[in-house]
């Protein structure tokens, strides 16, 4: 039987993880390919062959998929990629490629959190400046710009890569670093820069768990920005049973794929 040829949608430790153990678990019998968007100058190493750039949306998606032979699909994106991850649907249905979601799991709150739940950036954006002084932002370097009307805020911005530009912050000071961080560093940060107010995603996963329990220590106001919708279909919180599911349609017989 030839090798199967699995496309990760990465740019996660996830992924990173997924495309590791998928090498380790079925060797020459999988050719993994991660695609990373390049929006980080930098990546960590990831096993396997690696593409960098957009698809040109589903279409592009679907065209790549079956110009390469891509027989099965992982998205392993970031909970707020939802362009791509539509894509990923709509271009598996396209061709008819098995495709599953690896999304981490929810981070949980605790009841001495003090959580803010709003549904977009903009919403935090319009929120920061009545909550606190000093803002620790840790949205990503593609969502900054939502928070350039805040007025009256100061902002610790932490991003992996050092901005090309200067941010569209009126007030700002840059701090980078790629995770996983831990709860001293976190508590450092915090005090410092006499941050009193935390302004994040709701990403989930441990990488960055850790200034959300630094926060609750201090007693400190996090504005969280909700998760959009998932898009449908099969899904997983675990990279092992992202690898348990492609072990199951190695079992099970393959979907006709359209032309």
């Amino acid at each position: 039987m030839s090798a199967r040829h699995l496309l990760i949608l990465g740019g996660t430790g996830e992924a990173a993880a997924l495309a590791r153990g998928a090498l380790a678990r079925f060797g020459e019998s999988m050719i993994v390919t991660t695609a990373l968007a390049g929006r980080t100058r930098h990546p960590g190493p990831i096993a396997g062959e690696v593409r960098i750039g957009g698809f040109g949306g589903a279409a592009g998606l679907a065209a790549y998929m079956m110009g390469q032979e891509i027989d099965r699909l992982i998205d392993a994106t970031h909970p707020f990629a939802a362009e791509i991850s539509r894509a990923a649907r709509l271009a598996a249905d396209r061709t008819g490629v098995p495709r599953l979601s690896l999304r981490r799991p929810p981070w949980r709150r605790h009841p001495l959190d003090r959580w803010i739940e709003v549904d977009s950036l903009e919403a935090a954006a319009l929120l920061v400046g009545r909550i606190g002084r000093r803002a620790w932002l840790t949205v990503g370097a593609n969502s900054i710009a939502a928070f350039t009307p805040a007025t009256g805020v100061r902002f610790v911005v932490r991003l992996i890569d050092p901005p090309r530009e200067p941010l569209p912050l009126r007030f700002c000071e840059v701090v980078t670093g790629r995770g996983p961080f831990s709860l001293i560093e976190e508590r450092h940060l915090l005090e410092r820069h006499a941050i009193d107010v935390l302004v994040c995603k709701a990403s989930g996963g441990a990488a960055t768990e850790a200034k959300l329990i630094a926060a609750r220590e201090l007693s400190l106001p996090v504005i969280m920005v909700r998760r959009p919708p998932a898009e449908p279909g099969p899904s997983v919180e675990t990279v092992e049973a992202a690898l348990d599911w492609l072990s199951g349609l190695d079992r099970a017989p393959q979907a006709k794929r359209m032309s």
